[in-house]
């Protein structure tokens, strides 16, 4: 009978340095944990404060991805399909609502810079003498999945992003749980890649 898979890609693994033979658990195929990750903002509006804070207080990531639609064809009695328009999913993402790193202020002042409710202004334009166009839409946002050892082990990219709603979660005397806000983003692009 053959050696397994696991055996023949992995069977290095089974056994520990002294050579005596103890199982040894691989770290090769530990799956990608959901929970190790982190998001990073880069180029941020002038009124949103630091990036890192913003990355400190995201504890949620929705499923994120970018679909192309449907041109369905019809010739007699069949059915073809063609790719068509591609359309990037939303991105929502729940941060802690934490006071010292002003997550509050930095999302909504960030929010204020695509349509300000005080002043009915929308997408504001990027101060004189920094290059023109839109200060709203932020370069890059980066989700870095982390390995078991905390290093980079694959990233999402996506380009042209901007908060499209924003909301705080329920005040609720019966919970013990710290406040959120929750913000959808919108992007023009994603990549996405393996280290």
């Amino acid at each position: 009978m053959a050696d397994s898979y696991y055996k023949i890609e992995y069977k290095g693994n089974f056994k520990d340095k002294a050579g005596d033979g103890l199982p040894v658990l691989s770290t090769g195929l530990d799956s990608v944990r959901a929970y190790q990750f982190e998001i990073h903002f880069l180029g941020l509006p002038e009124q949103v404060g630091n990036e890192k804070d913003l990355t400190l207080a995201a504890k949620q990531i929705n499923n994120l991805g970018f679909e192309v639609e449907d041109i369905e064809v019809h010739r007699v009695n069949d059915r073809v399909f063609y790719p068509g328009k591609p359309s990037p999913q939303e991105l929502v993402v729940t941060f802690d609502n934490l006071y010292l790193q002003r997550t509050h202020s930095d999302l909504w002042n960030w929010f204020t810079t695509v349509y300000d409710p005080l002043t009915g202004e929308m997408t504001q334009n990027a101060p004189p003498g920094n290059g023109g166009g839109s200060s709203f839409k932020v370069n890059k946002v980066e989700i870095v999945q982390l390995d078991n050892s905390m290093s980079p082990l694959q990233t999402v990219e996506l380009y042209g992003v901007y908060p499209k709603a924003w909301k705080t979660a329920e005040f609720n005397y019966a919970t013990n749980d710290f406040h959120t806000i929750e913000v959808t983003f919108r992007y023009d692009y994603m990549s996405a890649f393996n280290y």
